[in-house]
């Protein structure tokens, strides 16, 4: 598998994942400018990677302007043709934006951006990102954001309830899914959730933050692991 990651104006998080991608897991990787129109030799089983950041200053709503990049013709119709694609905090936003996810990305519950390691515990099994995970273990992966409150219609939930496409909530260290444990009012302590086509994942936790030893946590590894796993299985 290789690796293509999209950079925007205002993107902090892309080299961060390029060293990731490309050091940690040892995959070929692409960085693919946001006015580029093509995704390089990148195909259906490669993965996209909507990084972290501020993509165009977010003066008008977050990931609204990014959505309309040039580049982004080019993932929503890897998306749709069943090519992997990963968005993670401003990616995220961006990837609701697009319509590739459902829900959105709302300002944190007491207006305050935050950055703090936060718990997260994976709800399902059934999604590329978390099927090598243990199910009900915590796992401490960092955030940082200001509009991270997931929100979704009733109507959404109960769809993304059914199809089994919630893929983490917030929690305490033991995996406790509380409403203090919950740090931005994100509707059922929602972090993370994929598409019905289970191939385009949003979270708003940087795992690439917490991927090496050097930084003292490997929790956020063992998703790109899990990818890997699944892809060269």
């Amino acid at each position: 598998m290789k690796f293509g990651v999209v950079v925007f104006p205002g993107s902090n998080c892309d080299q961060d994942i390029i060293h990731v991608c490309q050091e940690v897991m040892q995959c070929e990787t692409r960085v693919l400018w946001h006015k580029d129109t093509s995704l390089q030799d990148l195909t259906t089983e490669d993965c996209i990677m909507i990084p972290g950041g501020f993509s165009y200053g977010d003066y008008l709503r977050c990931g609204a302007i990014a959505r309309f990049s040039p580049i982004m013709e080019k993932v929503i119709e890897h998306a749709n043709n069943g090519g992997y694609v990963w968005g993670i905090c401003n990616g995220f936003q961006i990837l609701c934006e697009s319509h590739l996810l459902p829900g959105a990305l709302l300002m944190n519950d007491h207006q305050r951006f935050i950055c703090q390691n936060q718990y997260i515990v994976p709800t399902t099994g059934n999604s590329a990102i978390t099927r090598g995970l243990e199910p009900g273990k915590a796992l401490n992966v960092p955030i940082a954001h200001g509009e991270g409150r997931y929100y979704a219609s009733e109507e959404v939930l109960n769809e993304l309830k059914q199809n089994d496409q919630i893929l983490f909530k917030y929690c305490d260290a033991d995996g406790n899914i509380t409403a203090a444990a919950n740090p931005n009012g994100s509707i059922e302590n929602i972090a993370g959730i994929c598409n019905k086509g289970r191939n385009v994942f949003g979270m708003m936790p940087h795992p690439e933050r917490s991927a090496e030893e050097v930084l003292g946590n490997t929790d956020g590894r063992r998703l790109f692991e899990s990818l890997l796993q699944l892809v060269n299985a």
